[in-house]
């Protein structure tokens, strides 16, 4: 298939794009770069530097590639920024999105792989969570994600246009090329592997009086190449549809630290904070509808086994794609 990869020089679209060449499909890489890297391209996908804004641009791509399916995973996904400027996140992740998605149906490209979140169910009322949850978003990145989820489901029944949305739940990892490099990371894993490499002091821990185990939160993490391989297996989906992915199991946040203190074999200094408003304790994927509709199976079950992953592109990559 010919595939139209929008973010593909991000965290999770330059995975997805190395597995779908890898898969002899053919790519084509488009990215305005403001948070993706040159670096993260793979070389034998074709790249157009551009922006959601430029409708026009969109079309003229779409019209001369006619792709079979676009993928999409150009967004801003900081949950705090998007309190700060919520008009950033709706204007990028819903106006920007819509330029796209009428793009489409003016070139005629019937099929949309989006990237979404867990972030549009807000603090869940049971674990773990399966798509007949009420979505209730406690933020604009969770809102913005939620009504371009909506907006699909229209652009379905009106234009006949087919799509999967994937909710992600805590991606993590990285395959033999890429990994995780954010200009401003604030997840867990990466900010934890940036003390082992000695460029920050220690790793924060904000609440530990939490009802888990160990007083901590809980997360469901999800391995970079079993997210991708998700997104390749929706394109062979017949109808419109959402899915939630994650591994079904949790970590806390203290059992992160220590598989990545015994991976990387040094010591994470702590530093325990109060709260964070709005972090529910537990945060945990039922992805049982993917697996039975899909055939989906994360191929990465072990915590050790993401960080392992992870720590090797960092170890390669210590200062980011930058370096």
């Amino acid at each position: 298939m010919k595939i139209l990869v929008v973010g593909g020089a991000g965290y999770i679209g330059s995975v997805c794009a190395e597995l779908l060449l890898d898969q002899g499909h053919g790519v084509t890489i488009f990215d305005n770069l403001s948070e993706g890297h040159r670096r993260a391209l793979d070389p034998r996908a074709e790249f157009v530097e551009g922006d959601l804004v430029d409708q026009q641009l969109i079309e003229k791509i779409l019209a001369k590639q006619q792709p079979d399916a676009v993928m999409h995973f150009a967004a801003n996904a900081l949950v705090g920024e998007s309190m700060q400027n919520p008009s950033k996140y709706f204007r990028n992740n819903i106006a920007n999105g819509l330029n796209l998605l009428d793009a489409m149906i003016t070139a005629g490209v019937e099929k949309i792989i989006f990237s979404s979140t867990c972030a549009i169910f807000g603090p869940p009322e049971r674990v773990p969570i399966d798509e007949a949850m009420t979505p209730r978003p406690i933020n604009p990145y969770g809102e913005s994600k939620l009504a371009f989820e909506k907006i699909l489901r229209w652009y379905g029944e009106i234009h006949g246009l087919k799509f999967v949305s994937l909710r992600y739940f805590n991606a993590a990892g990285a395959s033999a090329k890429f990994g995780e490099d954010h200009r401003v990371e604030t997840h867990l894993i990466p900010n934890i592997l940036k003390v082992a490499l000695g460029q920050k002091p220690n790793v924060e821990i904000f609440g530990t009086d939490y009802e888990t185990p160990d007083g901590t939160c809980i997360r469901d993490y999800i391995h970079i190449v079993d997210l991708a391989r998700a997104h390749i297996l929706a394109l062979s989906a017949t109808r419109g549809d959402f899915y939630n992915l994650g591994t079904g199991g949790g970590a806390s946040v203290r059992d992160v630290i220590d598989s990545c203190s015994k991976i990387t074999g040094r010591n994470i200094d702590i530093v325990e904070k109060p709260r964070r408003p709005g972090d529910p304790p537990r945060l945990i994927a039922s992805s049982e509808k993917i697996k039975r509709e899909l055939g989906w199976q994360p191929q990465f079950q072990s915590l050790d086994a993401i960080i392992e992953s992870a720590w090797k592109w960092h170890q390669k990559f210590p200062r980011g794609y930058e370096d």
